[in-house]
């Protein structure tokens, strides 16, 4: 399966999984630490621990946090 990964600065990354994959494993292997991000289906956020199972595009939401 095919797994587009937009980011919000309108770049996008591409993983492929033969296997069904976690969010979490895309972030994985994108380097991107799950705790700086959330993802986006269609309206949606969804949980990290959501399984893949077909070609989807999902969005990442940069979350900032400070005071």
């Amino acid at each position: 399966m095919r797994i587009e990964v937009v980011h919000a600065e309108g770049e996008s990354s591409i993983v492929e999984s033969d296997d069904p994959i976690t969010i979490s494993e895309v972030l994985s292997r994108l380097d991107i630490a799950s705790s700086t991000v959330l993802a986006v289906l269609g309206e949606t956020i969804v949980p990290h621990t959501s399984t893949i199972n077909d070609d989807i595009e999902i969005e990442l939401i940069v979350v900032s946090s400070g005071g």
